[in-house]
């Protein structure tokens, strides 16, 4: 068949994701965050799931605390001196 069209084999080999000009299509972009985002995920939650992780989560609870006990303790002290 070579009555075929040439701009019909070109569009086969155009890269789907980007327009004729080379500029790339909002649908290529959302997939590409999409994915960046949904590989933070996971490595998030692997990193959690890991000792070294488990500890920084556990020194991360310890200083959440002693900042929750510090402030009740200033706000104790700003009652008592009334």
């Amino acid at each position: 068949m070579p009555d075929e069209p040439t701009s019909a084999a070109a569009e086969s080999d155009a890269d789907p994701g980007y327009t004729n000009s080379g500029t790339p299509t909002f649908e290529s972009v959302r997939d590409k965050i999409e994915t960046r985002y949904e590989t933070s995920i996971g490595a998030a939650e692997l990193d959690a799931e890991s000792p070294e992780g488990q500890d920084v989560e556990e020194q991360y609870e310890k200083r959440q605390q002693a900042a929750a006990d510090r402030l009740a303790q200033i706000r104790k002290s700003m009652h008592d001196g009334s």
